[in-house]
């Protein structure tokens, strides 16, 4: 590790599992899910019921009062999210430069919600009603730009649209604004994509499970698998550059490597090349591994791709397998983030959670099941690939005290 290396110093969860990391982590290891039936809107006229809703928020509780109406509520759960994570940091933003903070997030689809209220105005009231904020709050960049507005972060922000692999993405440009100018980049992101409107825009992938058993609904790597629950919310992240922040006694773990690649149709998946580069921008071998957090996507095709990239890179049953997202749902541009939290709380306490509900698992893996597992992990791979071909990997590592 050097004086470039990026730290995650500060977590703030917003998840169906818990309304901050360490209530989140507390579900995790108790294999506590949030998944139920949607309540945003009566799904009953719709083939899919459950999903993994952050049901404890209210925005008007969580943010300021002028923002409630101009934003969607996947902004609000990144603005709450935000203050959590700062706070989580402890950092005294005073002591910043305003051009030397910077914000990046992911985003898949925006501003869902919003933009079907003002549509649903529009068509049954005229265009008088259509609201002024619909111009920015359904932009899949109105988040990045409510937390700059807000803290008063003035480098680069951006935001990253890749779907479930954008959340790794977000972290990777993180990174690079962190060796530039920016000593301090708040990263990650959130989805809320649970109305009509954007339920209709999941189905349309054909992988979202239409199972009503909680327990079984969500079973990646499992013989039985049927798909995946959708769910909101995700982890909004603090990063700052490792030697100040370690000399401070501050952080989670260390961002060691990270790549991406994309899937051409018709060709055999990149995964594997995406892995070993971020192993080899880690400068790790594959032995070096404790861990891996999986994209999990629940559809027969992808898991098994993913589980015979995960055997060809670290050989059959190399390596512990987990994924504890189907605890809370597929997050789309907020569910890397959430994994990154979750694994870098594992190397914090030296556990590898496990991921309920597998009693079939798919053979060439070692899926943690029933029980995690303490085995003081030391470096975790984290996995996310998205609808389109994304796909990207981030090496963690843990910090010793």
């Amino acid at each position: 590790m050097n004086g470039k290396d990026m730290v995650i110093t500060g977590l703030g969860v917003v998840a169906a599992t818990g309304m901050d990391a360490e209530e989140h982590w507390e579900s995790v290891l108790a294999g506590k899910s949030g998944i139920g039936r949607i309540s945003h809107f009566d799904p009953s006229s719709y083939p899919v019921a459950l999903a993994g809703e952050v049901g404890e928020f209210s925005a008007r509780e969580r943010v300021p009062r002028q923002l409630v109406p101009q934003t969607d509520r996947w902004t609000h759960l990144a603005l709450y999210g935000a203050e959590s994570a700062l706070a989580d940091a402890g950092v005294d933003l005073a002591a910043f430069d305003e051009y030397e903070m910077a914000v990046v997030t992911s985003s898949s689809s925006g501003g869902t919600e919003f933009g079907q209220h003002e549509m649903e105005q529009l068509y049954t009231q005229g265009p008088g009603w259509v609201g002024v904020y619909q111009s920015i709050a359904w932009f899949y960049a109105a988040t990045t730009g409510q937390i700059s507005i807000r803290h008063g972060m003035r480098g680069p922000c951006g935001v990253i649209s890749a779907e479930q692999a954008g959340g790794l993405d977000a972290l990777g440009q993180a990174r690079r604004l962190l060796r530039g100018q920016s000593r301090l980049v708040v990263t990650g992101g959130t989805d809320a994509s649970l109305c009509p409107y954007g339920l209709v825009a999941q189905l349309s992938s054909g992988m979202l499970s239409r199972s009503e058993q909680v327990d079984r609904a969500y079973l990646p790597f499992d013989s039985d698998a049927a798909g995946y629950v959708p769910g909101e919310g995700g982890a909004i992240l603090i990063a700052e550059r490792g030697e100040p922040a370690r000399a401070e006694g501050r952080g989670y773990g260390v961002v060691l490597g990270y790549a991406a690649g994309f899937d051409l149709p018709g060709r055999p998946t990149s995964l594997a090349r995406t892995v070993r580069r971020a192993l080899a921008d880690a400068r790790l071998d594959p032995d070096d591994v404790d861990v891996v957090y999986a994209d999990a996507m629940g559809d027969p095709r992808h898991d098994q791709e993913e589980a015979e990239v995960i055997a060809e890179v670290f050989g059959p049953r190399g390596v512990p397998v987990t994924a504890p997202k189907v605890l809370s749902g597929r997050l789309y541009g907020g569910g890397a983030p959430l994994d990154v939290a979750t694994a870098l709380l594992g190397l914090r306490d030296g556990v590898v959670p496990h991921t309920p509900g597998v009693t079939r698992p798919l053979p060439g893996i070692d899926l943690v099941r029933e029980a995690p597992r303490e085995s003081a992990p030391r470096v975790a791979l984290v996995i996310a690939r998205g609808y389109g071909g994304f796909n990207a990997a981030v090496a963690l590592g843990r910090i010793d005290r």
